[in-house]
Protein backbone atom coordinates (compact mmCIF):
# COMPACT_ATOMS: atom_id res chain seq x y z
CA UNK A 1 0.00 0.00 0.00
CA UNK A 2 2.90 2.34 0.71
CA UNK A 3 4.19 1.72 -2.83
CA UNK A 4 0.78 2.51 -4.27
CA UNK A 5 0.46 5.73 -2.30
CA UNK A 6 3.92 6.84 -3.42
CA UNK A 7 3.07 6.04 -7.02
CA UNK A 8 -0.14 8.05 -6.96
CA UNK A 9 1.61 10.97 -5.28
CA UNK A 10 4.22 10.93 -8.04
CA UNK A 11 1.56 10.87 -10.74
CA UNK A 12 -0.40 13.64 -9.05
CA UNK A 13 2.78 15.71 -8.83
CA UNK A 14 3.39 15.32 -12.55
CA UNK A 15 -0.18 16.32 -13.37
CA UNK A 16 0.00 19.36 -11.09
CA UNK A 17 3.37 20.36 -12.50
CA UNK A 18 2.00 20.12 -16.01
CA UNK A 19 -0.83 22.49 -15.17
CA UNK A 20 1.41 24.95 -13.33
CA UNK A 21 4.14 25.14 -15.94
CA UNK A 22 4.45 24.84 -19.68
CA UNK A 23 4.42 21.36 -21.12
CA UNK A 24 8.03 21.84 -22.09
CA UNK A 25 8.98 22.47 -18.45
CA UNK A 26 6.94 19.46 -17.35
CA UNK A 27 8.74 17.23 -19.83
CA UNK A 28 12.12 18.57 -18.72
CA UNK A 29 11.34 17.47 -15.15
CA UNK A 30 9.98 14.08 -16.17
CA UNK A 31 12.77 13.36 -18.65
CA UNK A 32 15.40 13.00 -15.92
CA UNK A 33 13.72 9.82 -14.73
CA UNK A 34 12.22 8.77 -18.04
CA UNK A 35 15.64 8.53 -19.72
CA UNK A 36 17.64 7.18 -16.77
CA UNK A 37 19.00 3.65 -17.38
CA UNK A 38 17.78 0.53 -15.61
CA UNK A 39 19.30 -2.94 -15.84
CA UNK A 40 17.07 -5.34 -17.80
CA UNK A 41 15.81 -8.49 -16.09
CA UNK A 42 13.44 -11.44 -16.36
CA UNK A 43 10.28 -10.27 -14.65
CA UNK A 44 8.14 -13.42 -14.67
CA UNK A 45 7.81 -16.36 -17.02
CA UNK A 46 8.59 -15.25 -20.57
CA UNK A 47 8.22 -11.52 -19.76
CA UNK A 48 11.33 -9.35 -19.52
CA UNK A 49 11.76 -5.72 -18.48
CA UNK A 50 13.91 -3.71 -20.93
CA UNK A 51 12.76 -0.18 -20.12
CA UNK A 52 14.30 2.80 -18.38
CA UNK A 53 14.05 3.82 -14.74
CA UNK A 54 10.91 5.80 -15.50
CA UNK A 55 9.30 4.24 -18.58
CA UNK A 56 8.37 0.58 -18.79
CA UNK A 57 9.15 -1.42 -21.91
CA UNK A 58 8.74 -5.19 -22.11
CA UNK A 59 9.91 -8.05 -24.29
CA UNK A 60 7.88 -11.24 -24.41
CA UNK A 61 9.79 -14.32 -25.60
CA UNK A 62 7.78 -16.76 -27.71
CA UNK A 63 8.56 -19.92 -29.68
CA UNK A 64 8.53 -17.90 -32.91
CA UNK A 65 10.27 -14.68 -31.94
CA UNK A 66 9.82 -11.65 -29.72
CA UNK A 67 6.92 -9.37 -28.91
CA UNK A 68 7.89 -5.82 -27.93
CA UNK A 69 5.47 -3.96 -25.68
CA UNK A 70 5.85 -0.18 -26.10
CA UNK A 71 9.08 1.78 -26.37
CA UNK A 72 10.20 4.93 -24.58
CA UNK A 73 11.25 8.45 -25.57
CA UNK A 74 12.89 8.69 -29.02
CA UNK A 75 16.31 9.36 -27.48
CA UNK A 76 16.08 6.13 -25.44
CA UNK A 77 15.71 3.79 -28.40
CA UNK A 78 19.41 2.91 -28.36
CA UNK A 79 19.18 2.10 -24.64
CA UNK A 80 16.18 -0.17 -25.23
CA UNK A 81 18.03 -1.90 -28.05
CA UNK A 82 21.05 -2.43 -25.76
CA UNK A 83 18.86 -3.78 -22.96
CA UNK A 84 17.37 -6.35 -25.32
CA UNK A 85 20.86 -7.45 -26.34
CA UNK A 86 22.00 -7.70 -22.70
CA UNK A 87 19.37 -10.39 -22.16
CA UNK A 88 20.77 -12.41 -25.05
CA UNK A 89 17.97 -11.52 -27.45
CA UNK A 90 18.21 -10.02 -30.93
CA UNK A 91 16.29 -6.93 -31.95
CA UNK A 92 15.96 -8.54 -35.38
CA UNK A 93 13.81 -11.27 -33.75
CA UNK A 94 11.05 -8.78 -32.86
CA UNK A 95 8.06 -9.89 -34.93
CA UNK A 96 5.25 -7.94 -33.26
CA UNK A 97 5.18 -4.52 -31.60
CA UNK A 98 2.24 -3.81 -29.29
CA UNK A 99 1.21 -0.38 -28.05
CA UNK A 100 -0.56 0.49 -24.82
CA UNK A 101 -1.34 4.08 -25.78
CA UNK A 102 -0.22 6.67 -28.30
CA UNK A 103 1.78 9.12 -26.19
CA UNK A 104 5.32 10.14 -27.04
CA UNK A 105 6.87 8.51 -23.95
CA UNK A 106 5.64 5.08 -25.11
CA UNK A 107 5.85 5.44 -28.89
CA UNK A 108 9.13 7.28 -29.43
CA UNK A 109 11.04 4.31 -30.82
CA UNK A 110 8.30 2.65 -32.86
CA UNK A 111 9.22 4.09 -36.25
CA UNK A 112 12.93 3.28 -35.88
CA UNK A 113 12.46 -0.26 -34.55
CA UNK A 114 9.70 -1.07 -37.03
CA UNK A 115 11.91 0.04 -39.92
CA UNK A 116 14.84 -2.00 -38.57
CA UNK A 117 12.90 -5.21 -37.92
CA UNK A 118 9.91 -5.15 -40.26
CA UNK A 119 7.77 -6.05 -37.24
CA UNK A 120 3.99 -5.71 -37.31
CA UNK A 121 2.68 -2.81 -35.22
CA UNK A 122 -0.61 -3.48 -33.44
CA UNK A 123 -2.58 -0.89 -31.46
CA UNK A 124 -6.07 0.06 -30.28
CA UNK A 125 -8.17 1.17 -33.23
CA UNK A 126 -8.99 4.60 -31.77
CA UNK A 127 -5.28 5.38 -31.37
CA UNK A 128 -4.41 4.59 -35.00
CA UNK A 129 -4.77 8.20 -36.25
CA UNK A 130 -2.62 9.44 -33.37
CA UNK A 131 0.18 6.98 -34.13
CA UNK A 132 0.09 7.63 -37.85
CA UNK A 133 -0.05 11.40 -37.28
CA UNK A 134 2.49 11.51 -34.45
CA UNK A 135 0.41 13.83 -32.28
CA UNK A 136 -1.35 14.15 -28.92
CA UNK A 137 -5.17 14.15 -29.12
CA UNK A 138 -6.72 17.58 -28.73
CA UNK A 139 -3.29 19.20 -29.07
CA UNK A 140 -2.32 18.11 -32.58
CA UNK A 141 -0.03 21.05 -33.34
CA UNK A 142 1.99 20.95 -30.12
CA UNK A 143 5.49 19.97 -31.17
CA UNK A 144 6.52 19.31 -27.56
CA UNK A 145 4.16 16.31 -27.51
CA UNK A 146 4.86 15.10 -31.05
CA UNK A 147 6.64 11.84 -31.87
CA UNK A 148 7.81 10.10 -35.06
CA UNK A 149 4.72 8.98 -36.98
CA UNK A 150 4.48 5.27 -37.68
CA UNK A 151 2.19 3.06 -39.78
CA UNK A 152 -0.18 0.80 -37.85
CA UNK A 153 -0.49 -2.64 -39.44
CA UNK A 154 -3.41 -3.93 -37.40
CA UNK A 155 -5.90 -2.42 -34.98
CA UNK A 156 -7.67 -4.21 -32.14
CA UNK A 157 -10.79 -3.78 -30.07
CA UNK A 158 -12.13 -5.44 -26.93
CA UNK A 159 -11.43 -9.17 -26.83
CA UNK A 160 -9.24 -9.38 -29.93
CA UNK A 161 -6.31 -11.77 -29.64
CA UNK A 162 -2.72 -11.49 -30.84
CA UNK A 163 -0.74 -14.71 -31.13
CA UNK A 164 2.91 -15.37 -31.85
CA UNK A 165 4.10 -18.95 -31.51
CA UNK A 166 3.08 -20.33 -28.12
CA UNK A 167 1.96 -17.01 -26.67
CA UNK A 168 -1.40 -15.25 -26.96
CA UNK A 169 -2.34 -11.82 -25.64
CA UNK A 170 -5.90 -10.54 -25.33
CA UNK A 171 -6.69 -6.88 -25.94
CA UNK A 172 -8.90 -4.99 -23.50
CA UNK A 173 -10.17 -1.55 -24.50
CA UNK A 174 -9.50 0.73 -21.52
CA UNK A 175 -9.90 4.27 -22.94
CA UNK A 176 -9.53 7.53 -21.08
CA UNK A 177 -5.81 8.17 -20.85
CA UNK A 178 -5.96 8.00 -24.65
CA UNK A 179 -8.98 7.18 -26.83
CA UNK A 180 -7.50 3.86 -27.96
CA UNK A 181 -5.80 2.97 -24.69
CA UNK A 182 -5.41 -0.81 -24.72
CA UNK A 183 -4.52 -3.12 -21.85
CA UNK A 184 -3.06 -6.50 -22.74
CA UNK A 185 -3.71 -9.73 -20.81
CA UNK A 186 -1.75 -12.98 -21.01
CA UNK A 187 -1.04 -16.11 -18.98
CA UNK A 188 2.49 -17.00 -17.84
CA UNK A 189 4.06 -19.93 -16.05
CA UNK A 190 5.36 -19.14 -12.56
CA UNK A 191 6.95 -22.42 -11.49
CA UNK A 192 4.05 -24.86 -11.62
CA UNK A 193 1.42 -22.13 -11.41
CA UNK A 194 -0.38 -20.24 -14.16
CA UNK A 195 -0.54 -16.50 -13.53
CA UNK A 196 -2.77 -13.95 -15.23
CA UNK A 197 -0.79 -10.86 -16.21
CA UNK A 198 -2.24 -7.51 -17.22
CA UNK A 199 -0.18 -4.82 -18.93
CA UNK A 200 -2.52 -2.03 -17.81
CA UNK A 201 -2.55 0.81 -20.31
CA UNK A 202 -3.02 3.68 -17.84
CA UNK A 203 -5.79 5.41 -15.93
CA UNK A 204 -4.27 8.73 -14.90
CA UNK A 205 -5.61 12.11 -15.98
CA UNK A 206 -2.09 13.48 -16.60
CA UNK A 207 -2.28 16.15 -19.35
CA UNK A 208 -5.87 15.45 -20.33
CA UNK A 209 -8.62 18.05 -20.26
CA UNK A 210 -11.86 16.65 -18.86
CA UNK A 211 -14.17 19.66 -19.17
CA UNK A 212 -14.71 22.71 -21.39
CA UNK A 213 -12.88 21.57 -24.48
CA UNK A 214 -12.01 18.02 -23.46
CA UNK A 215 -9.02 16.22 -24.92
CA UNK A 216 -11.52 14.14 -26.89
CA UNK A 217 -15.33 13.72 -26.79
CA UNK A 218 -16.64 11.27 -24.22
CA UNK A 219 -13.42 11.16 -22.20
CA UNK A 220 -15.11 11.32 -18.78
CA UNK A 221 -17.41 8.39 -19.53
CA UNK A 222 -14.45 6.45 -20.95
CA UNK A 223 -12.42 6.86 -17.76
CA UNK A 224 -15.29 5.73 -15.56
CA UNK A 225 -16.02 2.71 -17.74
CA UNK A 226 -12.35 1.73 -17.63
CA UNK A 227 -12.16 1.88 -13.85
CA UNK A 228 -15.27 -0.30 -13.57
CA UNK A 229 -13.90 -2.81 -16.07
CA UNK A 230 -10.49 -3.32 -14.49
CA UNK A 231 -11.91 -3.53 -10.96
CA UNK A 232 -13.81 -6.62 -12.12
CA UNK A 233 -10.75 -8.36 -13.59
CA UNK A 234 -9.00 -11.25 -11.84
CA UNK A 235 -5.30 -10.52 -12.26
CA UNK A 236 -2.29 -11.97 -10.47
CA UNK A 237 0.41 -9.69 -11.89
CA UNK A 238 -0.14 -5.98 -12.52
CA UNK A 239 2.27 -4.33 -14.93
CA UNK A 240 2.02 -0.87 -16.47
CA UNK A 241 3.60 1.75 -18.71
CA UNK A 242 5.54 3.38 -15.87
CA UNK A 243 7.38 1.47 -13.11
CA UNK A 244 5.70 3.43 -10.31
CA UNK A 245 2.34 1.94 -11.32
CA UNK A 246 3.32 -1.36 -9.70
CA UNK A 247 6.38 -0.57 -7.59
CA UNK A 248 8.76 -2.18 -10.05
CA UNK A 249 12.05 -1.09 -8.48
CA UNK A 250 11.14 -2.26 -4.97
CA UNK A 251 9.80 -5.59 -6.21
CA UNK A 252 12.88 -6.11 -8.37
CA UNK A 253 15.07 -5.63 -5.29
CA UNK A 254 13.06 -8.32 -3.47
CA UNK A 255 13.56 -11.00 -6.13
CA UNK A 256 15.54 -14.01 -4.84
CA UNK A 257 16.18 -17.47 -6.24
CA UNK A 258 13.74 -19.99 -4.79
CA UNK A 259 11.52 -17.32 -3.24
CA UNK A 260 7.99 -16.40 -4.38
CA UNK A 261 7.99 -13.86 -7.20
CA UNK A 262 7.15 -10.47 -5.62
CA UNK A 263 5.41 -9.37 -8.82
CA UNK A 264 2.62 -11.85 -8.08
CA UNK A 265 0.23 -9.60 -6.16
CA UNK A 266 -3.43 -10.62 -6.58
CA UNK A 267 -5.75 -7.75 -5.73
CA UNK A 268 -3.23 -5.02 -6.54
CA UNK A 269 -5.08 -4.03 -9.71
CA UNK A 270 -8.36 -3.50 -7.85
CA UNK A 271 -6.65 -1.38 -5.20
CA UNK A 272 -4.84 0.64 -7.83
CA UNK A 273 -7.93 1.19 -9.97
CA UNK A 274 -9.91 2.31 -6.93
CA UNK A 275 -7.24 4.88 -6.07
CA UNK A 276 -7.11 6.05 -9.68
CA UNK A 277 -10.87 6.53 -9.69
CA UNK A 278 -10.73 8.60 -6.52
CA UNK A 279 -7.93 10.74 -7.92
CA UNK A 280 -9.89 11.16 -11.17
CA UNK A 281 -12.87 12.55 -9.25
CA UNK A 282 -10.58 15.08 -7.56
CA UNK A 283 -9.07 16.16 -10.88
CA UNK A 284 -12.52 16.43 -12.48
CA UNK A 285 -13.75 18.61 -9.62
CA UNK A 286 -10.64 20.77 -9.82
CA UNK A 287 -10.93 21.29 -13.56
CA UNK A 288 -14.66 21.98 -13.28
CA UNK A 289 -14.10 24.60 -10.57
CA UNK A 290 -11.37 26.27 -12.61
CA UNK A 291 -13.66 26.42 -15.65
CA UNK A 292 -16.49 27.97 -13.63
CA UNK A 293 -14.18 30.75 -12.43
CA UNK A 294 -13.47 31.88 -15.99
Amino acid sequence: MRRLTAALCALAFLATSAQAQTIKDFLAIAMKKWTAPFEPFQLIGNIYYVGTDGIAVYVIKTSQGLVLMDTAMPQSTGMIRDNIAKLGFKVADIKIILNSHAHLDHTGGFAEIKKETGAQLIAGERDKPLLEGGYYPGDEKNEDLAFPAVKVDRTVKEGDKVTLGDTTLTAHATPGHSPGCTSWEMTVKDGKEDREVLFFCSGTVALNRLVGQPTYPGIVDDYRATYAKVKAMKIDVLLGPHPEVYGMQAKRAEMKDGAPNPFVTPGELVTYATSLSEEFDKQLAKQTAALEKK
